[in-house]
């Protein structure tokens, strides 16, 4: 799966050198170098930016569907493996946080070249994991902050270069639904590569990580020749000062969108992390298959429902985000029933559920980013954002240490149950501090 080829007769750019060929156009004998790039100034720039987001989010996703070989071929422990999958978050959460901060001060560009290169850096660590664990927790380290600087970044930085100048022909939500497909194709396409070389290839604890490495190492001069989509700014003062996201605060982020946001990632995690490695009786020979499959249905149809989910967005209520909710809380649920009925079709079954939830959730989540958001601070929340997301990524790593003490279907339901309080939570504030209304009837926010 690749990113979709659109292109433009007519881009306006800044008379950048990356994308705006004007000294070349002037001169009636344009050389090889100036043809070349006048050929990319036909290539609309949020392209650019996407491809990257892509390429780190293969980075991020492309160890899920390993976890089972881990635990088999190296006969690492079920806790060590989820804890791989925990430690991504150890790097994803402080580069959401920070990066995105600094990217509304210093620009977009130079921070998504350190992620694709945090990207490559990974890779490199990954495929060096036969030397022992050490290498797998330090690749997955750097895999996460490479997707924390992309989806806090890139997904800013393909939002701005979908509108204006660069594409005045796109929807006003292009930005959130190709952020968020984004993500979820650079994902799937990760797993399933990953999985089917595992599965079937040679190698397959090196040869998956070197040809991300091919993919992705030319992204680090395409990055470089993209355009910026906005002038730095930020606040003034230290840069410490940018770190404080003024619109974290809002209502409407605290109330409705981060209480939805664990579950997005959390989902994902119980749905195609953990379920594969408790269906090994089922699944025999056939598990890292099983693995793929699950993260592949999942992410897929997280990308297939993007579409649909646009429409079931409101701009008067959260009905996205409760949609999203239901039907991730709901995979839950079924994800316990094909653990204790020992069900492979469950189990995928569960994650086609999942996914809708996930692709719902992403974009409903952004869409209500990008309107709480200030213009300074868009890739500040947005790292806010999939901060508390991917916080969920922790789950398996908690589930599998709790199994030690308790039924895991157990837990599972009690996970349900506090899926089933934040998704009442959101229902008592969905037609609350809509930004819209505030900025319409700023008389009666204390009533609000």
């Amino acid at each position: 799966m690749s990113a979709p080829t659109e292109t433009a007769t007519a881009v306006e750019t800044p008379a950048t050198p990356e994308l705006a060929p004007h000294a070349a156009e002037q001169t009636p004998d344009r050389s090889r170098h100036g043809r070349h790039r006048a050929h990319t100034s036909r290539v609309k720039p949020w392209l650019a930016a996407w491809g990257a987001v892509f390429v780190c989010s293969w980075a991020g996703n492309q160890f899920s569907p390993l976890l089972l070989m881990y635990e088999q071929r190296d006969h690492y422990s079920s806790v060590l493996v989820n804890i791989f999958l925990g430690v991504y978050v150890l790097g994803l959460a402080p580069a959401l946080l920070i990066a995105g901060s600094l990217s509304d001060r210093h620009g977009r560009r130079p921070l998504l070249f350190a992620g694709v290169l945090a990207a490559l850096t990974g890779s490199v660590l990954l495929a060096l994991g036969p030397l022992g664990a050490p290498f797998l927790a330090a690749g997955r380290l750097f895999s996460g902050i490479s997707v924390g600087i992309a989806m806090a970044v890139g997904n800013a930085w393909i939002k701005e270069l979908s509108q204006g100048r660069f594409d005045p022909g796109a929807a006003a939500d292009s930005g959130a639904r190709r952020a968020s497909l984004a993500f979820t194709t650079g994902s799937a396409v990760g797993a399933l590569l990953a999985g089917l070389i595992a599965q079937w290839g040679p190698l397959p604890e090196i040869v998956p990580f070197v040809l991300h490495l091919a993919v992705t190492a030319p992204f680090l001069v395409i990055v470089a020749r993209t355009p910026e989509g906005r002038v730095p700014g930020g606040l003034s003062g230290p840069w410490w000062r940018q770190l404080a996201v003024p619109s974290a605060g809002h209502k409407r982020f605290t109330r409705v969108v981060l209480p939805a946001a664990p579950w997005i990632f959390g989902s994902a995690a119980i749905g195609y992390g953990f379920l594969p490695t408790q269906l090994g009786g089922a699944t025999g020979r056939w598990g890292l298959v099983c693995a793929t499959a699950a993260t592949v249905i999942a992410l897929g149809v997280s990308s297939l429902i993007q579409p649909l989910a646009q429409r079931v967005h409101s701009l008067e209520s959260a009905r996205g985000l409760l949609v999203a909710v239901a039907m991730m809380v709901l995979g839950i649920a079924i994800v316990a029933v094909a653990i204790r009925t020992q069900s492979v079709a469950i189990g995928l079954g569960a994650n086609v559920i999942i996914g809708i939830g996930i692709g719902t959730a992403l974009v409903s989540s952004l869409l209500e980013v990008q309107r709480i958001a200030g213009a300074r601070d868009l890739a500040g929340l947005t790292g806010v954002f999939y901060a508390a997301a991917y916080a969920g990524f922790l789950a398996p790593a908690v589930i599998a240490a709790l199994a030690h003490l308790l039924d895991v279907t157990l837990v599972l339901a009690v996970i349900v149950g506090l899926g089933a309080l934040c998704w009442i939570g959101i229902v008592a504030s969905s037609r609350r501090h809509i930004p819209a209304d505030e900025l319409e009837s700023a008389g009666e926010a204390e009533a609000g």
